[in-house]
């Protein structure tokens, strides 16, 4: 192999006007959830779309980007002047518009580059020539990588579904929002001991409605800025290696519970399914969305990278929003059972249902958020919100009394939709308008792109068009062989057509070409 081939690139200059669009951060719960993955799969995503991406290897447990991209790691040795490793000095891979900033090892360490040198990176990271930006912290609460999560215009904070890495999300989350608030008020003196005599009353790593609570008892204005910086935390998570139908649903929980017990807006972006193809392509020293591009976990990839582009994409929309205050009152019995005060008995009974799942003994995503006192209180107050709120008549006493203001009818729900599912759907529909024309092939990809833009999934077009979701799925996947036979196939795509909203024939006609050129390469003795 050329070595040549990974030397710095002289056409990308670091000098030079901010071009940068986006500066993204990955970080882990605790070593091996997968930080690398996302953060490889997401950078060639965004150079497959033809943009330049410099990829940083900022984790401070080793640098190792570099094997999943092909790189040699001679490349990654420093120069002997060390004050040359405070710049960024990106250096070519095999996947064209990606660039990779390894860590540096330099002449007498055995560590990679110091720490204390990353938050230097940051003017550097908004000078380099490229479209986006990449960083990898890896799994670590030093003041340095969390600083970096926070100036970066979205983080992504990847777990997995298992006890320690629940315990390491909240606990990341925590030491996120101290590190935030003493970046706030480091110039502030006053109120930077104030707040230090607020934390020795406190628990380690306390939680941050405590931290809130405690510092407007100390001095109602420190509060308020505890509060504010509360509200604009927003980092986004990710759920890797999902292997049941119940780790699917650990992302939304886990949202759900840091908002009610930490005050932090945590978004939900995504999850990736435990699968084979990612430890050989660990192997191959390949990502996974160029060694294996069509199997599951890479199109959760792709859909996770669309989703975070959606969302980057929307954050000036976000920034000119008022972010809404964190709870710091006692719930309501709508809060407990994470609803609202518009919701029907049925919607109730489905709310009352899943939050006695979460609640239950051993439950995954509370794992390390609460004592088990704190947790009998709450069970008997979500066994409360269900006998009141599903009796009509206790029901609207309590609403009289929380809410005398406000007719019920009129109050909105407690929540939207989950903007990493509407940045997506934006973005997809977006991409679709310049795709789908008079003479478009439609291929069982495309059907799926069409369909994940309006937000339906196969269970609501298995019953509309009665077709059974097996099959629809093999249509998307375009595994003809366990399709039937044409005059049916042909029936199918028709029905799926005029449920998208597609001209029905154009859609047939195209779909079936492509079944028709597999069975005469499969079955070369049809074509007779």
């Amino acid at each position: 192999m050329d070595h040549d081939e990974f030397l710095p690139d002289p056409e990308i200059p670091v000098d030079v006007e901010p071009r940068v669009r986006h500066v993204l951060a990955v970080a882990g719960s605790r070593g091996g959830v997968g930080s690398s993955l996302v953060a490889v799969n997401l950078a060639v995503y965004l150079a497959q779309l033809g943009r330049t991406v410099a990829l940083i290897d900022a984790d401070p447990a080793g640098a190792f980007l570099h094997s999943m991209l092909g790189v040699p790691a001679e490349v990654c040795v420093g120069p002997a002047e060390d004050t040359a490793l405070d710049r960024l000095r990106p250096v070519k891979t095999l996947v064209p518009g990606l660039l990779l900033e390894p860590q540096r090892y330099s002449v007498g360490l055995t560590q990679p580059s110091r720490p204390g040198r990353k938050p230097r990176w940051v003017q550097d990271l908004r000078s380099l020539d490229v479209d986006h930006v990449l960083i990898d912290l890896g799994v670590s609460t030093h003041p340095a990588n969390l600083e970096l999560f926070l100036r970066a215009d979205l983080g992504l904070c990847v777990t997995t579904p298992e006890p320690p890495s629940v315990e390491g999300t909240y606990r990341f989350l925590r030491a996120l929002f101290q590190r935030r608030l003493r970046g706030k008020l480091m110039r502030d003196r006053h109120n930077l001991r104030g707040l230090e005599r607020v934390l020795a009353r406190l628990p380690p790593l306390p939680n941050p409605l405590q931290v809130v609570k405690g510092l407007s008892a100390y001095d109602g204005a420190l509060g308020e800025l505890a509060r504010q910086e509360l509200a604009r935390l927003r980092p986004h998570l990710v759920v890797n290696c999902a292997r049941v139908k119940q780790h699917n649903e650990l992302g939304p929980a886990m949202s759900d519970l840091s908002s009610r017990y930490l005050g932090i807006t945590l978004d939900y972006v995504g999850h990736v399914e435990q699968d084979d193809a990612v430890w050989l392509s660990m192997n191959r020293q390949r990502p996974l969305l160029i060694d294996n591009p069509a199997t599951k976990s890479a199109r959760n990839l792709e859909r996770l990278a669309r989703r975070v582009l959606g969302l980057a994409s929307a954050l000036h929309l976000e920034l000119q929003s008022t972010p809404a205050s964190p709870r710091v009152t006692d719930p309501t019995l709508y809060d407990m059972l994470m609803t609202h005060p518009a919701a029907g008995d049925e919607e109730l009974r489905k709310a009352y249902k899943r939050q006695r799942e979460i609640f239950s003994p051993g439950s995954l995503p509370l794992c390390s958020l609460m004592s088990e006192d704190e947790l009998s209180v709450e069970r008997a107050r979500i066994e409360e919100a269900h006998d009141t709120l599903l009796d009509p008549l206790k029901r609207r006493a309590y609403d009289l009394s929380t809410f005398p203001d406000r007719e019920q009818d009129l109050l909105a729900p407690r929540a939207g939709q989950n903007p990493a599912l509407e940045a997506e759907r934006a973005l997809l529909r977006d991409e679709l308008a310049h795709e789908i024309g008079p003479n478009t092939a439609f291929t069982g990809s495309l059907l799926r792109k069409v369909r994940e833009s309006l937000g339906v999934d196969l269970e609501e077009i298995a019953r509309f068009t009665k077709i059974n979701p097996v099959q629809l799925q093999a249509i998307e996947d375009e595994n003809f062989s366990e399709l039937p036979a044409v005059v049916y196939l042909r029936g199918f795509i028709t029905e799926i057509a005029k449920f998208l909203k597609l001209d029905p024939t154009q859609v047939a006609r195209s779909y079936l070409r492509r079944h028709s050129q597999w069975r005469n390469e499969t079955n070369p003795a049809d074509r007779a």
